[in-house]
């Protein structure tokens, strides 16, 4: 095998890899298939912006509560849990199995089962009918079977033995033995009522983590993960051990955007793991730092892990002091990464990258003069310009700053994007 295919081979290894942890592994070569996993994902996520703006109360149609917009989002993923994850990993990756599709259907209708019948499961707390028992007890069962394909088999597990002992108290152990529930009680709290599947982390996930994600995931696919890897190393490539110290730096500054390790290791690591090896790192310390960094990348705000998000609700802060405590961790971390790395390489006697470009003095001072003037007219065109506008359009200005930004915007798609163009247009609107 020449070295042309085992890269391409080794490129669609980890293509798989995240596709696997991330987005589902079946790639279907039909064309209905294709369509449905393209615009089931893109309803989604115009619902969830749709249940995020303020659109839904100014225009009065299509308001959901929180209940509803849970249940929703609820028969979104379990949908493409079912289409877009096998089975099995032996299972066909080409095209969607009918029993699939059977599933997929029957777990979107227990999912949504709170939305369409949210007036009547009001008007009868505690007491289901016959049917609802019956969706509960299958949603419930097909939900922890997307789990296991999303997620794998210890998440499934452990939710599957904290559900047994509610039923089976009764014959546990005299130390963690108790009354237990019945089937209605049960099956009321897990998935008939906001207190257990479409409780506290259904809501954060519902109102908090998709626009998260949904952002980061922008930002990746406009290059932002390889603008972060090409600064990293224009600043630290040259030092000792450079590329070591600069798949730390991109890693962190993946994080911001990506609350995904596996994301992060791929995206960076398929650039600063060669080089590391080729200054002189073992194959296992180059794989060893790069998955350190990237571990580390879901606590660098501001999308971070899901956990992240629950804090917000458990604890009762907002998500700006989450971010605000957050920092100083990731920081101090990414430092103590960065340190580790330079003494690796001082007992190993390592150098860094050449540098191709040398700026004197003056260069680099007529550079940085430049990137802070740059910085100050941008933030002054844009404090009174809006300004200005405000003052104009009044109530008015939301539209017309958004239709501007859609000006200058979408003619840059028509050219290869830059990535820090892109990140400035996503931070300003």
């Amino acid at each position: 095998m020449t070295e042309a295919n085992s890269t391409a081979a080794d490129q669609d290894a980890l293509q798989e890899m995240v596709a696997e942890a991330d987005t589902g592994a079946r790639n279907p070569v039909g064309t209905i298939p294709k369509k449905v996993l393209f615009f089931v994902p893109l309803a989604w996520t115009l619902f969830q912006l749709w249940y995020a703006s303020p659109l839904p109360f100014i225009f009065n149609i299509l308001v959901f509560n929180s209940t509803e917009a849970r249940a929703i989002h609820l028969a979104f993923a379990m949908f493409l849990a079912y289409t877009a994850y096998p089975t099995f990993k032996s299972s066909p990756r080409d095209y969607i199995p009918v029993q699939d599709w059977v599933l997929a259907l029957v777990a979107t209708f227990c999912a949504s089962y709170l939305f369409l019948f949210y007036a009547g499961l009001s008007e009868r707390p505690g007491d289901p009918l016959t049917i609802d028992l019956v969706v509960a007890v299958i949603g419930l069962v097909l939900l922890l079977e997307a789990t296991r394909r999303a997620l794998g088999p210890p998440l499934m597990v452990v939710a599957s033995v904290f559900i047994l002992y509610t039923f089976a108290g009764p014959w546990m152990p005299d130390v963690i033995a108790h009354k237990g529930a019945s089937l209605v009680k049960g099956m009321t709290h897990y998935w008939l009522t906001t207190e257990g599947v479409y409780g506290v982390a259904l809501g954060v996930s519902t109102g908090m983590v998709f626009m998260f994600v949904l952002f980061g995931s922008l930002l990746e696919s406009a290059g932002a993960g390889n603008y972060f890897i090409r600064t990293a190393f224009a600043g630290l490539g040259h030092l000792k051990g450079g590329p070591a110290k600069a798949a730390v730096v991109s890693s962190g500054l993946t994080g911001l955007v990506s609350g995904s390790s596996i994301a992060n290791v791929v995206t960076t690591g398929t650039f600063t793991i060669p080089l590391m090896k080729k200054v002189g790192f073992s194959a296992e310390k180059a794989g060893a730092v790069e998955v350190a960094a990237s571990t580390n990348g879901q606590l660098t705000p501001p999308v971070m892990g899901a956990a992240a998000f629950l804090m917000v609700e458990y604890v009762g802060i907002s998500y700006v002091e989450v971010i605000k405590h957050a920092f100083l961790p990731a920081i101090v971390s990414y430092i103590a990464l960065v340190y580790i790395v330079h003494l690796e390489a001082c007992k190993m006697g390592l150098e860094g990258m050449e540098r191709k470009v040398t700026k004197t003095i003056v260069q680099k001072l007529l550079s940085f003069v430049m990137t802070i003037l740059f910085i100050i007219i941008m933030g002054g065109a844009t404090y009174y310009g809006i300004g200005w506008i405000k003052d104009v359009a009044g109530g008015a200005t939301i539209y017309v700053v958004s239709l501007l930004l859609a000006i200058a915007y979408f003619p840059i798609l028509e050219r290869r994007p830059r990535p820090d163009i892109i990140f400035c247009s996503l931070w300003l609107f």
